[in-house]
């Protein structure tokens, strides 16, 4: 692997991803590689853009949001757009998977309820 750029192939294994999805993200300008011939090839930028789209997905954030933040790092040199788009896609998110959370430990509480109900009338 070059330290200066990845293949296509190096930068799907480097991110576990499909080459499809790749293309995808390319597609929808999440990503944009440089190209010699039919080859693609991602410089750090582009390695980091990447690394903050998986985290992106991680948290649950959907590709449009990550997309419009990314852009942001385009306009504002200080980041500082960036940095309070950042702030707000976060603490919605942050609620979302709360109420996810609740809903998870409602339904884990009454499946074990019911568990016990079943294992004590055996």
């Amino acid at each position: 692997m070059s330290e200066s750029r990845l293949s296509f192939k190096e930068m799907c294994a480097e991110f576990d991803v499909t080459p499809r999805t790749l293309r995808y993200y390319e597609y929808i300008e999440l990503l944009s590689p440089e190209r010699e011939g039919r080859s693609r090839f991602y410089l750090p930028r582009e390695v980091a853009r990447m690394k903050l789209i998986m985290r992106g997905r991680k948290f649950g954030f959907s590709l449009e949001d990550i997309r419009q933040w990314l852009e942001l790092y385009d306009q504002d040199p200080e980041n500082r757009l960036q940095m309070e788009r950042w702030i707000e896609l976060a603490d919605a998110q942050l609620k979302e998977l709360g109420v996810r959370k609740a809903q998870i430990d409602e339904s884990i509480a009454e499946l074990q309820a019911l568990r016990d109900q079943v294992a004590k009338g055996l």
